[in-house]
């Protein structure tokens, strides 16, 4: 399936599942749906989509030297490495033997291999021709009926419902993350990210959805109307809906901990740049006049 970075609730309390499967069952449907591959294609983009995203925030007004830290936290948050270890533990924790069986069976097939390979063009494209596609200003040749089958795929994929929840996740995380790295109360900081994202969710749903369908059609340009009526059956076949959950799972696992790392860094260097600003504002303040001491105050007459 295709999944992209677009631009974070804290993560649950209490004992971890015990995955359904070993980790490595979990990174052989990971290589093989080369997840790697997507992911590391929208890395790239990211520090200047959180830069914009701070720079547009009335209520933040950040200062130029803030905005830099922006960027550099997201450089060192949105990283494989920091993806990986718990997108693997998702799919695990989401998949079961029958699954994994069934569905590398699948990735395996000369379609499988066909969708992986148009999924990791299309995360390669580069942001800007992803941008045109979402928008229509790229197009591929279809018909109603073929938009009919990928209005079924772009349902059964969940790729919506999916890209909105990584995207608010990993606003959320970072909103945590730089309260935790600044001292403030991440529980308070949590519910204010989460109602918020709750008000905004249908809303930006309802405005992805077109562009999803637009991304996934051009995406899946070289596949026939029968090849994708076969991904469909698979899709919405038992194990199917079992693979994408795990997918989507992962997805949005790792870019919950890689939005949470950028926040934690960010957090660091903002109260390290107030640190700085208070040293130079005390260093240049003029010293005080030497006047006398203030007479304390005179105590009150006893009644």
């Amino acid at each position: 399936m295709i999944r992209f970075a677009w631009l974070i609730l804290l993560a649950s309390v209490g004992f971890a599942a015990e995955p359904a499967v070993d980790i490595d069952s979990a990174a052989r449907i990971y290589q093989a749906a080369a997840v790697r591959e997507q992911v590391r294609a929208s890395l790239g983009s990211m520090p200047a989509q959180i830069r914009s995203l701070f720079a547009h925030d009335a209520a933040a007004q950040l200062s130029e030297p803030q905005l830099a830290a922006v960027s550099a936290a997201s450089v060192r948050g949105f990283r494989i490495d920091v993806f990986e270890a718990p997108a693997l533990r998702a799919l695990a924790l989401n998949l079961d033997p029958v699954t994994v069986t069934k569905s590398l069976a699948f990735l395996d097939s000369d379609l499988g291999k066909r969708m992986v390979a148009a999924d990791v063009a299309a995360a390669t494209m580069g942001e800007e021709n992803i941008d045109k596609v979402m928008n229509g200003e790229i197009t591929a040749p279809s018909t109603p009926k073929r938009d009919a089958i990928i209005a079924k795929l772009e349902a059964a994929t969940h790729s919506t419902e999916s890209t909105v929840q990584v995207f608010l996740s990993m606003g959320q995380a970072v909103a945590i993350g730089t309260a935790i790295g600044s001292g403030q109360d991440p529980v308070a900081v949590a519910e204010r990210t989460r109602k918020s994202s709750e008000a905004s969710r249908v809303e930006l749903e309802n405005n992805l959805r077109i562009p999803m369908r637009r991304f996934m059609s051009y995406s899946y340009r070289n596949l026939s109307d029968s090849d994708l009526k076969h991904l469909l059956a698979f899709l919405d076949s038992p194990t199917g809906k079992k693979y994408v959950a795990a997918y989507n799972a992962a997805m949005d696992a790792g870019f919950d901990a890689m939005g949470k790392r950028t926040g934690e860094q960010l957090g660091e260097s903002l109260r390290e740049l107030a640190e700085a600003q208070l040293d130079a504002a005390g260093m240049t303040r003029a010293p005080p006049s030497a006047a006398p001491p203030e007479a304390p105050p005179t105590p009150a007459s006893p009644q």
